[in-house]
């Protein structure tokens, strides 16, 4: 059973739609989602959320329509935009002190584990963090409660190369223990080293979702890298549109 299906997703704004939006995602496993900057990504994923109400159409995780189940199913996920940027003063173990009261599956033995496998100090607030360190306080807070999935908002934008390649090295990582990740971004590179599924949106409309070796199958050409590939495609739409 996929662990998120969305079904036909729709967003009106003036001057862009989300149109029929559909995708699934299997457990245990990483999906990018690719797409040029306005293409819908960040609608997509806030829809997907309920952070603003899709005109039409559905999400389900774990078999539950977010619907009728949204605060079973996030105790059960766990999302961020990339970095930590609130209450940036306040020191981690404060952080933890309140977001921990929102989760009845908060576990004190995962959130240590975390903290020492991301080396992370409990003392010290974001404002001293690193901008590779602040992500990973956002993800020791959605793992610290179990998380089984996790939605990433362009989590390695702004890191340097080293930071990015650290985080992608996570996602395995976390794929390892089952954890189905999510993710957004431009970087079409990070998505060759750790991708098992790409996403592709393009003006509010999916292009395709299917596996990395299907995607470059149907779209790309012989030694091509998934940035040309991505490059090509969006010259060649902008080409058809300018042409009519």
């Amino acid at each position: 059973m996929s662990i998120c299906e969305v079904r036909n997703l729709c967003k009106e704004y003036p001057g862009f739609s989300l149109s029929n939006a559909s995708f699934s995602l299997e457990p245990g496993t990483i999906t990018g989602f690719i797409g040029r900057n306005g293409a819908g990504k960040t609608t997509t994923i806030k829809a997907m959320l309920n952070i603003i109400h899709p005109s039409d159409g559905e999400v389900l995780y774990f078999g539950l329509p977010l619907s009728e189940h949204e605060n079973e199913i996030k105790q059960r996920i766990g999302y961020s935009t990339g970095a930590v940027n609130y209450y940036p003063k306040k020191k981690l173990k404060e952080l933890v002190s309140v977001t921990k009261t929102f989760y009845d599956s908060w576990d004190e033995g995962a959130y240590r584990q975390y903290l020492d496998l991301f080396s992370l100090d409990e003392g010290k607030s974001p404002s001293e963090m690193s901008e590779g360190m602040k992500v990973k306080c956002n993800l020791l807070l959605a793992l610290s409660h179990r998380a089984e999935m996790l939605i990433l908002d362009e989590p390695t934008s702004g890191l340097d190369p080293f930071s990015r390649d650290e985080l992608t090295d996570l996602f395995l990582l976390l794929k390892d223990r089952g954890i189905t990740v999510f993710f957004s971004t431009h970087i079409t590179s990070d998505l060759e080293k750790c991708a098992d599924h790409i996403v592709y949106i393009r003006e509010g409309r999916i292009v395709l979702a299917d596996t990395r070796e299907q995607f470059h199958e149907k779209l790309g050409a012989p030694g091509e890298t998934l940035e040309e590939t991505m490059l090509r495609l969006e010259k060649e739409a902008r080409h058809e549109k300018t042409a009519v």
